[in-house]
């Protein structure tokens, strides 16, 4: 799903946009949640169909291993499947999975620079969500693909996988230098 540039409603088409805002979604992970889904399915049935016979010790760590896994792998996928992105005059906002958390909120007067890039691949983040990597910064990666590299003041760097990353850019360096050079 591709959702780009948006002005305000009631603006004119020579008027700037005053917020730009973009989406990425993985549909593999939607499999992934599906294991997870499975692995609760099976704590439930262990559960209720108690045919152990080694005793209610082994059964319960099965039960609760089960559900725990489960919950945390449906969990850990649903958060990371989907990622939205919101650029207005003050600040750029990330929220991840269909509820939004996690949620990371940049102001534009810490950013220093914006940069494309091509190809963000979760490989180098080291896998899928909210990563973070001393050598390289900050990320939110919910797919292989384009991206969007904030430079904030603090030498950091921030990335979020997101369709249509180039608007953004373009979109945010247009920001910066309203908020650099303010009219008088």
């Amino acid at each position: 799903m591709r959702d780009h540039t948006h002005g305000e409603r009631g603006s004119t088409a020579d008027a700037p946009p005053e917020v730009w805002t973009g989406s990425a979604t993985n549909r593999v992970q939607w499999l992934l949640a599906l294991a997870g889904a499975l692995c609760l399915a099976l704590g439930i049935e262990l559960a209720v169909d108690n045919m152990w016979t080694s005793g209610i010790a082994a059964l319960a760590m099965s039960v609760v291993g089960c559900i725990a896994a489960g919950l945390l792998i449906l969990f850990g996928t649903l958060a990371f499947v989907h990622v939205d992105v919101r650029v207005d005059k003050d600040c750029l906002e990330v929220r991840c999975g269909h509820m939004g958390l996690p949620r990371r909120r940049i102001l534009l007067s810490h950013v220093v620079g914006a940069e494309f890039a091509k190809v963000v691949c979760p490989r180098q983040w080291g896998g899928w969500g909210y990563r973070s990597r001393p050598d390289i910064g900050t990320a939110v990666v919910v797919r292989r693909g384009e991206g969007l590299v904030l430079s904030l003041g603090d030498g950091r760097k921030f990335t979020v996988t997101v369709d249509d990353a180039e608007a953004a850019v373009r979109f945010i360096r247009r920001r910066l230098s309203t908020v650099r050079s303010p009219a008088a």
